[in-house]
């Protein structure tokens, strides 16, 4: 397969999976101080998946996402700052401090919604692409879920309503291996392949791995170009891996739930230090210039930290505001 991935947009997909993974480690290590008092999860090592599908998308499209979303909102152009200050419950959050980690909403960007429930934002996401289709609105809706969200009725019910209302909804399945603590041999039958599951419920699907990233970058451009220019739903199962325990800042391989050497085999072959890597060998990019560009993200998410620092908490009346009444 010829891969049609120009310099510009390998340069742009590092730079983006750099400034999420440089974001995370930054939450990973300040988690502790207990400012943040929400559950956060982590996408150290997934960045890949975000990014590859944000550069392809536009901002009218519409996503939604789960628990882990601070990749995806990023990648979709959501506001560093106003993460960040979501993450302390100040009143300049996405959600105005209301939502935290898992619950992040953006209109501003089309990041309409993240939720804790396991597959809860999927019939919502295929709403929104309803939406779109009866709009005549050129935008698609992007649904990012993760394997254990193939085990949920709701799946099944949506990816069904999908492909019979030909939707135009892209769903991205993030398949790390692991629902919490809990691997897919113990949670679904042996040899199930998510992709073809996708397709015996009537969409086209694809499946393809984070690690070779060429060919990941060029499926998930493959798969949006399809949504976009057929108006017909597809599904694109990713394989990818947390490196961090499920929800919080630490490893967590004490606990055994993980083979040996499972994670540095993972690490081994890390998406954003291979792509890096071929950024140099190829010439396109100079440590010199790498170096530059990570001091830069450092000194933007230290402004975003001490704008959530120095934001206000909501005050009482706050919480009346927005909600419905009777």
């Amino acid at each position: 397969m010829v891969h049609a991935i120009s310099k510009t947009l390998i340069v742009k997909i590092f730079k983006q999976m750099v400034r999420i993974r440089k974001v995370e480690e930054r939450i990973a290590s300040e988690y502790p101080e207990g400012k943040m008092r929400c559950p956060t999860h982590l996408s150290i090592g997934q960045e890949l998946p975000a990014v590859a599908v944000g550069v392809f998308s536009m901002k009218k499209d519409l996503a939604v996402s789960t628990h882990r979303s601070h990749a995806h909102y990023l990648a979709k152009g959501g506001s560093l700052p106003k993460l960040i200050a979501e993450l302390y419950g100040k009143v300049t959050g996405c959600s105005r401090g209301r939502g935290g980690s898992m619950h992040l909403t953006d209109l501003d960007c089309g990041f309409i919604a993240s939720t804790a429930i396991v597959g809860n934002t999927i019939p919502i996401g295929v709403g929104l692409g309803l939406g779109q289709m009866i709009s005549r609105n050129t935008g698609i809706s992007i649904v990012f879920l993760g394997d254990g969200s193939t085990e949920e009725g709701s799946f099944y019910e949506s990816v069904n309503f999908a492909a019979v209302k030909s939707l135009p909804v892209l769903f991205v399945c993030e398949n790390n291996l692991y629902s919490v603590y809990s691997s897919l041999s113990v949670r679904q039958p042996k040899n199930r392949d998510i992709s073809k599951l996708a397709q015996a419920l009537g969409i086209r699907s694809k499946k393809t791995d984070s690690r070779d990233i060429l060919s990941c970058i060029s499926e998930v451009k493959n798969s949006i170009f399809y949504v976009r220019n057929c108006k017909k739903p597809f599904l694109i199962e990713i394989e990818t891996y947390r490196w961090l325990e499920h929800c919080g800042p630490n490893c967590d391989d004490n606990l055994a739930y993980r083979p040996k050497r499972e994670l540095e085999s993972w690490k081994k072959l890390d998406p954003l230090s291979a792509i890096e890597d071929l950024l140099l060998r190829k010439d396109m990019l100079t440590k010199k210039k790498i170096d530059l560009f990570k001091k830069t993200i450092e000194n933007e998410i230290d402004e975003a930290f001490l704008f959530a620092e120095s934001s206000k908490f909501a005050s009482e009346n706050d919480g009346y505001n927005d909600v419905f009444k009777i």
